[in-house]
């Protein structure tokens, strides 16, 4: 397949998914909008249709909630998702939107960007006029982070639910989920062999093949949580008062450090004044994020909240804070020699979800093995900005490589390239838009980067 039949399949992908104000993930298992998707979608987008790029954030600030929240997902208002709608229920919120049904939590903080790059294609007076129309949301949004999920004032922001992060069974949550959130009643449904009941509330298990989702038995805890979440109404106070489990996720902070940037850039251009306080916080961030990093295998982790104990699970996350740009070079060299050891990170087909040579490494299991093309563009962008230039072509060259082969998939096996997961997805088409267009642009010839060291 050549460049332009690629381009014009993830150009058909984003038309199929098209919903007028937002474009979904998938056909089926992902109906409605999702927040970091869309981020990622309208960084494709802009390239060929900066208005309607636009107007894919827009639909996301419309169901901002009053205290500055953005929710992780907009629910699609046909009646036959009342019961999906339901689960959340954010209506018992005072906080949550009046005529818009969404989930309690927020994702991955990618608006910043997502809207600077949007901006990147508009000429000055324009972009202005872009950055203007979002300043107040994505301040609010970015307020609302420190005031409600950094409570002790340390820098971290804390998460409250798996599918904050983005990577809803990374193996360092399944471990404070076991640890911390088993429930009798979820016990006796596994030993009695009834946890295959959660497949009613699963949309994702009625189109993805077995095997490519997370078990039942760990799905089970994650709508326990959803449930004691609403329960309490989604007020912070409260949960932390009586939580299980509160994690600062190293990937969820490194966006976020890089997302303030992007604010700090966007304020800078139509020349808004940061609050003081606000300013100081992204200071603290950027000091406090050293604290996930471990010495002895050189990697970063993330922390529980209430111990400050790092949770020792590996992960792609540990290659993230590259795209945060905050790190020493000496600890960015570290993090590409993981990327490029061909037993860690340096898969086939990169980059893993967990590393090759991890006890919870499964090759189609969903964010405990299968390489994502989301994933490969943030760590793309930070080898970039720490000057790794031909290891960013080498990856961008395998990623184009890898939906060549397999096409427009959700993820993908780092072992063989077998797609999997659900078919014409959103992200992967438009990110394979934006590095077809860094590949045009790129002068450094790209070049195998792999090593065998182990």
């Amino acid at each position: 397949m050549d460049d332009k039949t690629l381009l014009d399949n993830a150009k058909a992908v984003l038309e199929v998914n098209n919903q007028g104000s937002f474009t979904k993930p998938a056909t089926g298992v992902y109906p409605h909008q999702w927040l970091w998707d869309s981020c990622f979608i309208a960084i494709g987008l802009r390239h060929y249709d900066v208005e309607r790029a636009k107007q894919e954030i827009l639909s996301l600030l419309r169901g901002q909630w009053h205290n500055g929240m953005l929710p992780h997902m907009i629910f699609a208002k046909d009646f036959s998702y009342h019961e999906e709608r339901n689960v959340w229920r954010s209506w018992t919120s005072p906080f949550a939107p009046d005529d818009i049904s969404t989930s309690g939590i927020t994702q991955p903080p990618m608006v910043a960007e997502a809207v600077v790059r949007i901006g990147e294609k508009l000429a000055l007076p324009d972009r202005r006029s872009w950055y203007h129309t979002v300043f107040p949301a994505l301040l609010a949004y970015h307020q609302w982070l420190y005031d409600e999920r950094d409570p002790h004032n340390e820098g971290l922001v804390l998460q409250i639910h798996p599918y904050e992060v983005g990577l809803d069974n990374t193996p360092p949550w399944l471990d404070q989920m076991h640890e911390h959130s088993r429930p009798w009643w979820i016990a006796f449904l596994e030993k009695s062999h009834l946890d295959t009941v959660i497949n009613l509330f699963r949309r994702d298990t009625k189109h993805i093949p077995p095997g490519q989702r997370m078990k039942n038995i760990d799905a089970l805890p994650y709508f326990d949580t959803i449930r004691r979440l609403r329960r309490k109404r989604y007020v912070i106070d409260h949960i932390l008062t009586r939580s299980l489990f509160a994690i600062e996720d190293s990937g969820f902070n490194a966006i976020f450090i890089r997302n303030n940037h992007c604010l700090r850039h966007i304020a800078t251009t139509i020349k808004a004044k940061l609050p003081d306080e606000f300013t100081e916080h992204i200071t603290k961030t950027e000091k406090a994020y050293e604290q996930l990093w471990d010495s002895y295998s050189g990697q970063y982790y993330s922390r529980n909240f209430v111990t400050h104990k790092l949770i020792k699970e590996p992960t792609i996350a540990t290659l993230l804070p590259l795209y945060s740009g905050s790190i020493s070079k000496e600890n960015a060299e570290k993090l590409v020699a993981l990327l490029k050891n061909k037993h860690i990170f340096g898969a086939n087909y990169p980059v893993p979800s967990v590393p090759l040579n991890s006890q919870w490494f499964n090759e189609l299991g969903y964010w405990e093995g299968p390489t994502w093309i989301n994933i490969n563009w943030l760590i793309i962008d930070g080898l970039k900005q720490y000057g790794f230039r031909e290891e960013a072509e080498w990856l961008i060259s395998k990623t184009i490589e890898l939906v060549k082969k397999s096409g427009n998939y959700e993820y993908f096996s780092p072992i063989d390239g077998q797609p999997a997961g659900a078919e014409d997805f959103s992200w992967t088409a438009a990110l394979i838009i934006d590095l077809l267009e860094s590949q045009k642009r790129a002068k450094v010839v790209p070049k195998v980067v792999q090593d065998s060291k182990s």
